[in-house]
């Protein structure tokens, strides 16, 4: 079988189910409604007419910084839909059949990397129309600048684009290396919903922690769009430093060595 042939296969099983829609759903939820959520604080605060003594946020930065909702919250749904992509195949054991139609298994990896990138891109889509859509509708309603009609929002808007994208890629890397659907899953939610965030806060109060904490893959990914609402602050660095270009170099990384390490130790393995 040729590569547009297990491509066009795999394109058929991922988008015969129902995994893919419903994750698209949670995600323009759960970032629709964050992105709206603190686009009414943010844009209150910076106007002075948020309640109380809240500080005042300065406007510059403020519309990247909430566009940046997508990705800086909402990238663990890209990473799940490429983990799903894997392991739901271990699971319901359709890898069998998949690999004696293909018995070139580098050739049904490549395929799901290629479906991956697509679904990325649908992902991506999605998660920065939640974001962007009620931020901007917010932004321009309290009288503040949009940004959306300058080079610089587009850009960034591009490289959210991407890191959606690396974001799936990984997490066809972390399938392929963790069979085990629940304990791939269970690993995800923990590293990115926890460790992570644990670590990037402690480089807050640890001298030179931020070093090692910003080649991290939440860390590179929000150097590589350039804006982090994580920051809680308009305008600031996302990371400790590295270029946009850089962390989508580290991003890539991740990928790389994941997808490599899943092949060489996992996939060519005997499927049950």
């Amino acid at each position: 079988m040729s590569l547009t042939a297990a491509t066009r296969s795999e394109t058929t099983k991922q988008f015969s189910t129902a995994m893919w829609w419903v994750l698209a759903i949670v995600l323009a939820v759960y970032v629709g409604f964050t992105a709206a959520v603190l686009a009414f604080v943010f844009a209150a605060s910076a106007t002075g007419t948020l309640p109380g003594n809240a500080p005042e946020l300065p406007e510059e930065g403020l519309a990247e910084t909430l566009y940046s909702v997508a990705t800086s919250v909402g990238y663990v749904f890209p990473l799940l839909i490429g983990t799903l992509m894997v392991t739901a195949e271990f699971r319901h054991k359709t890898l069998t059949p998949t690999f004696l139609a293909t018995p070139r298994r580098g050739l049904v990896l490549w395929a799901k990397l290629l479906v991956g990138v697509l679904l990325g891109v649908i992902y991506g889509v999605v998660g920065i129309a939640a974001s962007v859509g009620p931020a901007a509708g917010l932004l321009s309603g309290y009288g503040l600048e949009t940004e959306l009609t300058t080079a610089d929002t587009w850009a960034q808007i591009g490289r959210m684009l991407l890191a959606y994208v690396l974001w799936v890629l990984i997490g066809i890397g972390v399938g392929a290396l963790v069979r085990n659907q629940v304990g791939a899953i269970v690993g995800v939610l923990v590293f990115t919903q926890f460790l992570e965030p644990v670590g990037r806060t402690a480089a807050s109060f640890v001298d030179g922690l931020s070093e090692v904490t910003q080649y991290l893959p939440g860390a590179a990914s929000d150097a590589l769009v350039g804006a982090s609402v994580l920051t809680m602050g308009a305008g600031t660095e996302p990371t400790g430093g590295l270029e946009w270009w850089a962390g989508g170099a580290v991003l890539l990384g991740y990928a790389i060595v994941l997808v490599v390490l899943g092949h060489l130790l996992s996939w060519r393995r005997d499927v049950s």
